[in-house]
């Protein structure tokens, strides 16, 4: 699917009662974020795509009114990060042990097992192989 297409799809179904409406995860190998991540959401691949110089790979997520979507980008902006820059928190429901206990079979590494939150839910961290910090959060 061409990529204006998605983002026109995503952001004309999009209301504004997020305080977040849309992410990147900086990557500087491509093929290997794609297949780290493909891993974690235990999908095929990643759809993919090129815009203005920045190679996209797209993570799963359901078009709706309220969610909120993400794309893996590789280009000359996108520098990964272990302790700088924003830290993000992947939807890991119902459990994020499901999706945690993907990540070192997929290259990555666990920084911080399940932390119960209370009625939060739970969280925990994990170093994508591209060197990124990225949280991950379950109501169970």
């Amino acid at each position: 699917m061409e990529t204006s297409l998605i983002f026109q799809q995503f952001f004309n179904n999009f209301l504004m009662s997020n305080a977040i409406s849309w992410f990147e995860i900086p990557v500087s190998d491509m093929a290997r974020a794609k297949r780290f991540y493909a891993a974690l959401y235990h999908v095929d691949d990643l759809q993919t795509s090129e815009m203005m110089d920045i190679q996209m790979a797209f993570l799963p997520c359901e078009m709706s009114e309220t969610v909120v979507g993400g794309a893996l980008c590789a280009g000359e902006w996108y520098k990964p990060s272990a302790d700088s820059g924003s830290l993000i928190y992947l939807n890991a429901n119902p459990d994020l042990n499901t999706m945690l206990g993907r990540v070192e079979a997929a290259g990555g590494q666990v920084l911080m097992e399940k932390t119960s939150l209370g009625e939060h839910g739970n969280m925990a961290f994990f170093m994508d192989t591209e060197g990124n910090r990225i949280g991950l959060h379950s109501n169970e």
